[in-house]
């Protein structure tokens, strides 16, 4: 078939086959994250001849970005361009088969749960815990399959997650210690991005072409500058009372009081705070005493003294240079009211 083409060299790998393309280009994935791993997830799903990528991010595309994030140009950086969006553009032109769903939002359990309930395959690629948690619970709960994945200097380490037979981020977490350094503290390498990336693409290829015998069952963990890697049987984390996966799961971070509102942004000096939605016609007029105020059609920038913030249609706001969650939320208030 003229279509099936393209993936001539990955068909003639025995694991897939003219089969297993088929199935590959009949399914769905949510992609949670775009930026060092989310951007990169998506560009070989993309070329793979995966059918349809959901893919879900609150960022914008920075300088610091290009260094790791390969799906990203200047431009994109110039332009300030929410990263699901630059990500679409720049996939469709890879692979214009494959439809690319960009959704720009700050994931959260409500506006989630739907996502994930309509995706064959869940891959991870935020940068914070909280969502991890949520995305463990959603998961757990719609049954299913999510591929957990982190990296931070020249480490990284990524498991399988499939529910009622894995043990979960919970049960994980109770038992293996994770990345105490954050990427602000002891940067990264982009070879341990894409170490992680090769590994979560892999086994994701595997999932979705029914290759259940042949997905890992390991926690994979290493240390690229170091030479260390290792495989790690967690089969025993599992913890039957576990309030996420045990017998009588109450799912704890999809209840409100356990999500953040207000939070430090990782890898950066920004506060992310969640408000209420403004039109931007309305914000131009008040920070009409401001000098070079910037706008697009996701989103609406300002520089005030030596803070930018960066106002987003779905109500997000960025507070850029300060991790003072009262001095974000003083700027805010004063331009807000």
């Amino acid at each position: 078939m003229p279509e099936l083409d393209r993936y001539d060299r990955q068909m003639l790998f025995k694991g897939i086959g003219e089969e297993g393309q088929r199935k590959l280009l009949a399914k769905r994935v949510l992609i949670v994250g775009c930026g060092a791993l989310g951007s990169s997830v998506a560009e070989i799903l993309a070329r793979a001849g995966v059918g349809k990528l959901t893919i879900i991010d609150r960022d914008y595309v920075e300088w610091s970005n290009l260094q790791r994030q390969h799906l990203f140009t200047e431009e994109d950086a110039r332009d300030q361009l929410p990263k699901a969006a630059a990500a679409s553009d720049h996939l469709t032109k890879i692979n214009s088969c494959v439809e690319i769903e960009p959704v720009v939002m700050d994931a959260t359990a409500e506006n989630l749960e739907s996502y994930v309930q309509q995706a064959d395959l869940v891959i991870d690629a935020t940068d914070n815990f909280d969502i991890r948690f949520i995305l463990n619970d959603l998961c757990q709960k719609n049954k299913k399959v999510w591929i957990f994945g982190a990296c931070v200097g020249s480490s990284g380490m990524t498991f399988t997650i499939i529910p009622e037979k894995t043990p979960c981020l919970d049960c994980l977490l109770k038992v293996t210690p994770m990345f105490g350094a954050t990427c602000d503290a002891v940067g990264i390498i982009s070879p341990a991005v894409q170490m992680v990336v090769a590994h979560q693409t892999t086994e994701a290829m595997k999932l979705l072409i029914g290759a259940d015998e042949e997905v890992s069952s390991k926690l994979i963990i290493f240390d690229l500058w170091h030479h260390h890697y290792q495989t790690i049987d967690v089969s025993r984390a599992k913890q039957p009372q576990c309030a996420s996966c045990g017998a009588t799961p109450d799912y704890p971070s999809l209840s409100y009081q356990n999500r953040t509102k207000t939070e430090i942004l990782c890898g950066r000096d920004t506060v992310q705070i969640r408000g209420k939605k403004f039109s931007f016609s309305h914000l131009q007029q008040k920070l009409s005493s401001y000098h070079n105020v910037r706008e697009n059609a996701f989103l609406l920038s300002v520089d005030i003294h030596d803070k930018r913030i960066i106002f987003f249609k779905d109500g997000r706001t960025f507070i850029h240079g300060t991790k003072s969650i009262e001095e974000a939320k003083k700027l805010y208030y004063q331009i807000v009211g």
